[in-house]
């Protein structure tokens, strides 16, 4: 039950929006900086992405890409010649919502290449009534595990309630 909450909240919602996998992403902010030399683009100012059913809301949104050599030029200041993304990170109030589930912390980064999402500073993911809090979580993608760890010393705190005790 643990891990299903796990694979269905918070990896989903997330790796869907960073690999593009149900469509187009939508992503609005009150400010957009790029800083192609760098390879990040910062969206800032109550930050909303959304893609299907998946809503990611946060204070920053920085998006670090590898940039593709020789390609592209500049528009209006935004790079044409980002190549794959390297990682996201999600900075303050940081919350992801997907088909009631709900997952929210001070601090998210999904790394790409390791295929790793970790979450900080008091974690609590929600499925209905089931709830789990902790000062981290770390969900590894590819091997469908991840682990809570909790607050300076501070023990991991769980709340579920079996489907047949629903009613």
């Amino acid at each position: 039950m643990l891990m299903l909450v796990f694979v269905m909240i918070f990896p989903l919602a997330a790796v869907k929006i960073v690999r593009g996998e149900k469509g187009p992403i939508q992503i609005t902010s009150d400010r957009l900086d790029a800083y192609d030399d760098k390879g990040i683009v910062l969206f800032s100012g109550n930050v909303v992405a959304v893609q299907g059913d998946t809503v990611i809301n946060a204070d920053k949104l920085y998006l670090y890409y590898d940039k593709k050599e020789g390609a592209g030029d500049s528009l209006a200041g935004i790079t044409t010649n980002s190549g794959k993304i390297k990682k996201i990170e999600l900075k303050d109030n940081v919350t992801i919502k997907k088909e009631g589930k709900i997952v929210t912390g001070d601090r998210a980064i999904f790394y790409n290449v390791e295929q790793k999402i970790i979450m900080t500073g008091n974690a609590v993911m929600r499925d209905g009534d089931n709830v789990i809090k902790g000062d981290r979580i770390t969900v590894f993608l590819e091997e469908n595990r991840g682990i809570v760890d909790g607050p300076g010393g501070k023990r991991v705190t769980a709340t579920i309630y079996p489907e047949d005790t629903r009613k």
